[in-house]
């Protein structure tokens, strides 16, 4: 009982939102509408999330839990989340990132940022 209960409270990847292949596509190509080249494209992404997911949100990284505190393109060009716990600060690739149950809102242009990312 007790290990069913824990398993409900942590973040999966698994549970991420389900949005059709069609609604992907369609978020992508406003994402990316203005940009061109790769750069831009992951300029791109780095502000949509960073608009449309609503932080801050509770996430788990190696078994800690973390705050999403918001998303930003590094100067290597990925596209990360960025995590606190308590005064430590960390960035993590988006696609990687572990969704709480229930996903913050906006959590779909992850899952369309993740679809346009298994594709490139």
């Amino acid at each position: 009982m007790m290990g069913s209960q824990r398993r409900s409270q942590r973040p999966s990847r698994n549970n991420r939102r389900r949005v059709d292949r069609g609604a992907l596509d369609a978020m992508i190509a406003e994402a990316l509408v203005d940009a061109y080249g790769e750069s831009e494209r992951r300029t791109a992404w780095g502000t949509v999330l960073d608009d449309r997911v609503e932080t801050p949100f509770e996430s788990r990284v190696l078994g800690v839990t973390v705050i999403v505190e918001g998303f930003d393109v590094t100067s290597a060009g990925d596209v990360v989340a960025r995590c606190r716990r308590g005064s430590a600060r960390q960035t993590i690739p988006a696609a990687d990132l572990a969704l709480p149950d229930p996903p913050p809102g906006g959590a779909e242009w992850l899952a369309a940022y993740r679809h346009w990312a298994r594709s490139t």
